[in-house]
């Protein structure tokens, strides 16, 4: 769902009412504020796959969409975590002046995550890009803090976070490319809130459904996420099956009926 430029003033208005807009991202760089969320029910099924990323990984295939991104280089900052929910965007670019200018200059900070924070809703997951940069934290424990109070399940970080004992402390789970001691602070600047971003070679639209565990994370698609969940039940159900038979030993000639309906 697009939103028009008229429709994005109007809810800016209606969430400033509110008390919801904090000011530090000006009103042209927020492209989408309100958008459908997945029901609370479909999300209890997804986090219901015994075996998360990998299920859904091999449903995206088969689907043709290609939206998978490894912890290899997007990683867990707290093992055993899994989250499903919908995405809500942060791009940011480098300042251009040194961080010991923008002290002295007085220059306002310009990265904001709060901002984000109190346009979103229960349920979402931040997912911020810096274009990989490993340097600079996007985030760190107070703004962690700020998202788990408003509800948020979670973190994705194309770049680098820091205070990681801060977000180890109060269990907030965060996928990131590095973790950094060094300040977002007069080093970035927050250039677009629910537009299209990139984490690694994937894209992420406000609105599509996260989907990470230790393995990875998975973006699926907000027209895909009830038909792919369908498709996982009753390939799940058939799996179920084929683990019985192995388990009990079974002869080859009732695998292969199986196996062959499995990747078919």
């Amino acid at each position: 769902m697009t939103q028009s430029r008229q429709e994005v003033l109007n809810d800016y208005e209606e969430y400033k009412a509110q008390g919801r807009i904090w000011g530090q991202v000006p009103v042209e760089r927020i492209t989408k504020i309100k958008f459908p969320r997945t029901p609370k029910a479909v999300i209890d099924r997804y986090l219901a796959l015994p075996d998360l990323t990998t299920t859904v990984s091999d449903l995206l295939d088969g689907f043709g969409v290609q939206s998978v991104i490894a912890a290899s280089y997007i990683k867990p900052l707290i093992d055993g975590k899994k989250i499903v929910g919908n995405a809500v965007t942060l791009r940011s670019i480098p300042e251009r002046k040194t961080p010991t200018q923008g002290y002295i200059d007085k220059e306002p900070i310009k990265m904001s995550t709060r901002e984000i924070y109190y346009l979103s809703e229960p349920g979402d997951v931040l997912v911020a890009d810096f274009a990989g940069n490993l340097d600079i934290s996007n985030m760190g424990g107070q703004s962690a803090l700020v998202a788990k109070t408003h509800g948020f399940v979670g973190a994705i970080v194309n770049g680098a976070v820091r205070d990681l004992p801060a977000i180890r402390e109060i269990d907030y789970p965060v996928w990131a490319a590095g973790v950094t001691p060094i300040t977002g602070k007069f080093r970035m600047e927050a250039m677009e809130i629910n537009g299209p971003v990139r984490v690694h070679d994937v894209v992420v639209y406000p609105g599509d459904l996260i989907v990470a565990d230790d393995s990875g994370i998975c973006v699926v698609p907000a027209e895909l996420v009830e038909p792919l969940i369908d498709e996982a039940e009753r390939v799940g159900g058939a799996e179920d099956h084929m683990r019985a038979l192995i388990e009990s030993k079974a002869p080859i000639s009732e695998l292969r009926p199986f196996f062959r309906k499995r990747y078919d």
